[in-house]
């Protein structure tokens, strides 16, 4: 357990308040956790969003054909005569 204190000032303590008054949390520690797992899960939205705008980046240059590809074959025989 870690006991912890954060001045976070008066626009987010009534924010805090207000989240509580709805009875989305019980607590203020709850409500901390809660905003905590949100944006976490914004995050990791956000890099998902970001990892697919790389590939269909990819995936139009793979079409548009500036991108050499090679079949698994080439590959493999590839490693096979050591290069």
């Amino acid at each position: 357990m870690c006991i912890m204190n954060v001045n976070l000032g008066a626009p987010y303590e009534a924010a805090i308040k207000a989240i509580i008054e709805k009875g989305y949390a019980g607590t203020q520690t709850e409500a901390i956790r809660q905003a905590i797992l949100a944006y976490e899960r914004m995050i990791e939205e956000e890099e998902q969003t970001l990892v697919h705008k790389a590939v269909e980046v990819e995936m139009t240059e793979l079409k548009a054909g500036k991108v050499k590809v090679h079949s698994f074959q080439e590959i493999k025989k590839s490693f096979a005569s050591g290069h």
